[in-house]
């Protein structure tokens, strides 16, 4: 089985540039603060939060509140540079689709809520088969695998046994 870990960042000014193209041919004004949100969105290749993104652009100066975050982070998935995921911790986070690894699977953390990436060329093997199979055309795909990370396992997390049940009786 072959894994990868994530490609290494790329230079973000051209996604910047391309994210300003797409808010003019949308008749919306390229602020300064949008441009802010978008630069710390590219130039990260982790999983972020609105949290995140507040605090990163305090540490550089910027007081930019969460509602102007959250309606340009909406333009940016819109935009369809920037990808939304929820990973049931009651919040989104948001990552760059213009990485050199567009097509990516995730480790999700369910006690720490660390987002690991990687690649399999098996997981992309499988998906065109099944497509095949079936006829299908796939556009894009996900796979999110639930558990707990190395470092919450070496701190004794255990995984519960309660798993998911039907609230109703039905013996």
């Amino acid at each position: 089985m072959s894994l990868s870990p994530p490609s290494s960042s790329v230079p973000i000014a051209p996604f910047v540039r391309l994210f300003g193209r797409y808010l003019r041919e949308q008749g919306l004004p390229v602020t300064q603060q949008r441009q802010a949100i978008a630069e710390v969105v590219f130039g990260s290749d982790d999983h972020l939060s609105v949290d995140d993104i507040e605090n990163q652009l305090r540490q550089e100066g910027d007081r930019i509140g969460k509602a102007t975050i959250y309606r340009t982070l909406d333009l940016l998935v819109r935009s369809q540079l920037v990808a939304e995921h929820d990973f049931g911790e009651g919040f989104k986070r948001y990552e760059h689709r213009l990485s050199r690894q567009p097509e990516h699977e995730h480790l999700i953390c369910t006690e720490c809520g660390s987002v690991i990436e990687f690649k399999s060329h098996e997981v992309r093997a499988i998906k065109d088969q099944v497509s095949n199979a079936y006829g299908f055309r796939p556009s894009r795909h996900k796979l999110e695998i639930y558990g707990h990370c190395k470092s919450c396992q070496e701190a004794g997390v255990e995984p519960s046994d309660d798993g998911l049940t039907c609230p109703i009786e039905t013996v």
